[in-house]
């Protein structure tokens, strides 16, 4: 039996949106920052309706979401200082329109591979200034909505 619109909508994480550490947020999309003690400064952009690929949206909607994946980046490099940033889009397993902005580190577990590889060492550990990238977003993107 195929489930309903109104169940994805229910067990979508991403639609819940509930304990999230929002850096930023608009109508459209927010930036939350993610917990992931491995990999300080990875954030996600995650659009805020439930939308299953890039092209189901508008052209301009796309381009507003680029420019916030694109933006989120720049702060991520500014205040993180990474050697390398990925970007990603999966929606394998939550097909819920995000993107990945994931700081990398070449003493990171997992480094040259992606983040969800096995680790190939124990890694070293950063912090987060999470105020210091809310309030770069807040330059760059305005207050949001």
């Amino acid at each position: 039996m195929m489930r309903g619109t109104s169940d994805l909508l229910a067990s979508c994480p991403l639609c819940r949106a509930h304990g999230e550490n929002v850096l930023w947020r608009d109508r459209y999309c927010r930036i939350i920052l993610v917990d992931d003690t491995d990999h300080a400064g990875f954030c996600r952009v995650i659009w805020n309706a439930h939308v299953k690929e890039m092209t189901d949206l508008a052209a301009r909607a796309r381009a507003h979401l680029m420019r916030v994946v694109f933006v989120a980046e720049q702060v991520v490099r500014v205040v993180m200082h990474p050697d390398k940033i990925n970007l990603a889009t999966l929606g394998n397993q939550v097909p819920h329109l995000h993107w990945h902005v994931i700081p990398r580190f070449t003493d990171d577990a997992s480094f040259p591979d992606s983040i969800w590889s096995p680790p190939r060492r124990a890694g070293t550990r950063r912090g987060t200034d999470a105020a210091g990238l809310a309030q770069l977003l807040r330059q760059h993107l305005g207050s949001g909505a």
